[in-house]
């Protein structure tokens, strides 16, 4: 029986379950079968390959190290063929195929300790080296964990039991330290540099001949997606403070690495804020128990050390590194070819790295879009993309709720309203629990000048702000915001038909960048957001991803349905379960299309009968009254109704006209803008306003009603001559 090099649990060998992942292995035996997953060993670079790097383990044994794996691209790696490197085995098949992880930890010195494995069992390299390479496990027993190069003489049990106090006193806590309890935790808080401390605060009873304690080791740094197999241990972690919240008992403190997220509660006294000067973007280091609170991994602190200077730089440059890595894409392709997409490819890739980088960066994301069909499926493309991120990033399991949200709008404008609404949101989110600014995502919105009151609001904080919309945007909205993708501002060729995009397009294009795993879900997304005349790409890659037109019809009527009801309602579990059901499972889909359709032409019937039809300059123009013929708080909304009566209708020109809102559909480009410009002129005390720009609509005063109906059909008839 020996016990552990790290925390000084009795085991069979030299390691515990709980700490196997914190030591570097040599492995020296033959066959595949003898490795142990989830233990780290070093080997060395067999060559490269499209898909990944092959790894020699030992000097019989070859694993791949997917390109998924890594952390960052597999271009970008500067490793030649036997240079040594650092892999976790994630599997041994049963065809003897090897699975392969990265190691973040590429050096002997950011392991814990090291272990030999051979088909005789697992050595020291200071047994090997002192006794001819037999294990000796009566050595083992008083040796300090993670200080193999520190000798010290073996202690009886009967020795560990008479262990003078001022020793024992110098031992910390672990899960098995019974009986110790929060005396011996503030004894390891406040040790001095001559207690005798194991690196995870964990020491064996070891005594000198002069019953000296042995010298202290500094704790190894420990990455956070490192701690899962270290409950109950003490580590030390380095990272951002990126979450400050106070209970009733603790103070939380989110503390964020290269390699994930977790909470540390440090405890003055109940509802008193614990290490008051840190705050939100101090780099720090951190030392505590790795505990599970409420069946999620939490850190006790015991101490908690803002860092200055060159270790705060040293720091900084490690994490800014691995963000730069992690946040840019690592695989650059559009779902299909599509010339529109394409103008907009560096946008798409731009858009996706500002999402990972939030993400890496442990800040929320906000996702506005419309409450339209078209809204709520880009909104849920990039929801499909950015939550298994979350996952990974964040050891709370409830992360994925408080990171990333969906916030419809109420049309395709980001005005005052709702970005005092997103302001006053996030600065209570910050003052009261200390979260950072969230990157602001506005989706088939904001593309137009109608926003910029919006964004000089969140600037002004200093929230950043993406746009993804196919409407046809203004050039001053791509200097308000940090990153828009829209290809009515790209320089797109005019044979090129912007009518054939849609946000989903675009959302999904952008989402499959952001994480290319769940590219395969999102591959029917742009053929569901077309209402008809679909690219023939799009649809024969929703067929190929097992979604035929009926299905995606299915869809898209589902979700405009939904989008109606509770529209300032994300529906996440909902709209999902219509999306990404699976390409066999469209009942409930298909439940909810008929309701659509039932509704849809119910109101169709009524508006059909109710038409005006003008003739204006030899072209037939379909009149509506939309505030007499129209159900205002019910669905079918005025737009959606107005959309299939001019799919469906004969006329060239469908004009809406309610008490104080005028809505153009043509089958011609129509600027509402100009037409707008048109009416000021015209009727000049009607209070002309255009909301949303080119493609939007026009707002006037409801005394001047007939007036506008008529200038509009005058200048129609004139643009369109």
């Amino acid at each position: 029986m020996g016990t552990c090099i790290i925390c000084g649990k009795p085991v069979e060998d030299h390691v515990c379950e709980f700490h196997e992942e914190d030591v570097a292995f040599e492995f020296e035996g033959t066959s595949a079968s003898e490795l142990v997953t989830s233990r780290y060993y070093r080997g060395s670079v067999d060559g490269y390959a499209d898909f990944g790097l092959f790894v020699d383990i030992g000097d019989h044994v070859t694993g791949l190290l997917h390109r998924s794996e890594l952390d960052r691209r597999l271009e970008s790696l500067d490793l030649e063929p036997g240079d040594p490197v650092y892999v976790q085995v994630l599997d041994v098949r049963d065809n003897g195929n090897i699975d392969l992880g990265w190691s973040i930890r590429q050096d002997d010195r950011e392991f814990r300790g090291k272990v030999i494995q051979t088909p005789d069992g697992d050595v020291l390299p200071d047994e090997r080296a002192d006794d001819g390479g037999e294990s000796s496990d009566e050595s083992n027993e008083t040796q300090p964990s993670g200080t193999a190069d520190v000798a010290t003489e073996t202690t009886s049990s009967a020795d560990e039991q008479s262990t003078p106090a001022s020793a024992a006193a110098s031992t910390s806590t672990s899960s098995d330290d019974a009986g110790h309890g929060s005396d011996s935790k503030s004894s390891s808080a406040s040790s001095s540099s001559s207690d005798s401390t194991s690196s995870s605060g964990s020491s064996a009873h070891a005594a000198t001949a002069t019953e000296e304690a042995t010298p202290s080791t500094p704790l190894n740094r420990t990455t956070i997606d490192a701690i899962e197999n270290q409950v109950g241990s003490i580590v030390r972690l380095e990272g951002e403070i990126t979450g400050v919240r106070q209970t009733s008992g603790p103070t939380v403190f989110e503390l964020s690495d290269e390699t994930g997220t977790v909470e540390s509660a440090a405890f003055e006294e109940a509802g008193v804020r614990a290490y008051p000067a840190v705050e939100i973007g101090d780099v720090v280091t951190l030392e505590g128990e790795v505990e599970r609170h409420y069946g999620d991994l939490q850190i006790e602190t015991e101490t908690l050390e803002v860092l200055e200077g060159e270790d705060r730089e040293t720091i900084t440059e490690r994490l800014e590194d691995a963000i730069d890595q992690q946040a840019r894409p690592t695989i650059v392709a559009p779902l299909v070819d599509d010339p529109v997409v394409e103008t907009v490819e560096d946008e798409i890739v731009d858009a996706a790295t500002a999402i990972r980088r939030a993400v890496v960066e442990a800040r929320p994301i906000v996702v506005r879009h419309s409450a339209t069909a078209d809204g709520y499926v880009a909104g849920a493309a990039l929801e499909r993309a950015i939550l298994p991120l979350i996952e990974e990033k964040h050891t709370r399991d409830d992360a994925v709720y408080h990171y990333v949200e969906r916030r419809p709008l109420d049309g395709h404008v980001y005005d005052m309203d709702a970005a005092t609404g997103d302001v006053t949101s996030m600065l209570e989110a910050r003052d009261r629990h200390g979260e950072q600014l969230p990157l602001i995502v506005l989706v088939d919105a904001g593309g137009t000048t109608d926003s910029l009151d919006g964004y000089e609001l969140l600037d002004i904080y200093g929230a950043d702000r993406l746009v993804i919309d196919d409407s046809r945007a203004d050039a001053a909205v791509a200097d308000a915001v940090n990153v828009v993708v829209s290809p009515s501002l790209a320089d797109v060729d005019a044979s090129n038909d912007l009518s054939a995009i849609t946000t989903s397009t675009l959302a999904a294009n952008v989402a499959a960048h952001v994480n290319d795993d769940v590219r395969a879900d999102l591959e029917h997304l742009p053929a569901v957001s077309f209402w008809d005349d679909v690219p023939e790409a799009y649809a024969d890659l929703a067929e190929n991803a097992g979604y035929d037109a009926e299905a995606c019809t299915e869809r898209r009527e589902a979700v405009a349905l939904e989008a109606y009801y509770q529209s300032y309602k994300d529906k996440r579990e909902l709209v999902a379960d219509l999306l990404f059901d699976g390409a066999g499972d469209g009942d409930l889909a298909a439940h909810v299309a008929a309701q659509f359709r039932a509704k849809l032409e119910t109101e169709l019937e009524t508006a059909r009968e109710n038409l005006e039809v003008r003739d204006v300059d030899g072209r037939s123009v379909a009149v509506i009254d939309t505030a007499a013929f129209i159900h205002r708080f019910d669905f079918p909304t005025t737009t959606l109704l107005l959309d299939e009566l001019h799919r469906r209708g004969e006329e060239s020109i469908t004009l809406g006209v309610g008490e104080d809102e005028l809505y153009v559909r043509s089958d011609d480009d129509v600027d509402v803008r100009e037409l707008g410009s048109t009416l000021e002129t015209t009727v000049p005390d009607a209070g002309i306003t255009v909301v949303g720009g080119r493609d939007g609509y026009i707002e006037f005063l409801s005394g001047e009603r007939e007036a506008v109906r008529e200038a509009a059909l005058e200048a129609l008839g004139e643009t369109l001559a």
